[in-house]
């Protein structure tokens, strides 16, 4: 059990005897009253958003789960193979259960897999990746880092805010979770 105040973004918790990952949380406090925590999950079993605001001295029950190393093989449209380097043992999880990481995953990438009974429920990824630059404006002559930013098409897809110095092919690290641009690489 862990106090409602120490709930965090990408945790997977117990309500109400269900699964549920936390994608938001804000904590309010309303003049001189108690501070409340809001939180905002998602039903892993049903996929419904649920909003619930916990008082600061509620507890919750943080689900106990099981992290497993595994390389990403391919997907075939809604479904993402991964597969055990250990013992070759090969898993499909569904694209709502991949989540953001679906912008990341490349061939033979490794990746956690969080399982809860046997049943994956999520992917971890690391925190930063290095991604080419394909497509943006060309760079600004004397531009620096804090000379504001220009948007830049990654190879994966996505499309960031890079600083005026980047040019297209240039390899740059980004935050796999918030999707920003860290530096160079």
């Amino acid at each position: 059990m862990i106090a409602a105040t120490q709930v965090r973004v990408g945790m997977v918790i117990l309500y109400e005897g269900e699964l549920c990952k936390v994608i938001g949380t804000e904590h309010i406090t309303q003049g001189n009253k108690r501070g409340k925590m809001q939180v905002e999950m998602r039903n892993l079993r049903t996929g419904n958003k649920l909003q619930y605001r916990f008082r600061s001295e509620d507890t919750v029950e943080k689900a106990s789960l099981i992290e497993k190393e595994m390389e990403f093989l391919y997907n075939d449209g809604d479904n993402y193979y991964f597969m055990d380097s250990a013992n070759y043992e090969q898993i499909a999880i569904n694209k709502d259960e991949v989540g953001n990481a679906i912008h990341y995953l490349k061939p033979n990438t490794k990746v956690t897999i969080l399982t809860h009974d046997d049943r994956p429920i999520g992917v971890s990824l690391p925190t930063t990746m290095t991604l080419k630059i394909v497509e943006t404006e060309p760079p600004m002559k004397g531009a620096t880092a804090a000379g504001g930013a220009k948007p830049a098409k990654l190879d994966n897809g996505l499309t960031i805010k890079v600083p005026q110095f980047i040019e297209e092919g240039t390899l740059v690290r980004v935050n796999t979770e918030t999707n920003e641009y860290v530096d160079r690489a």
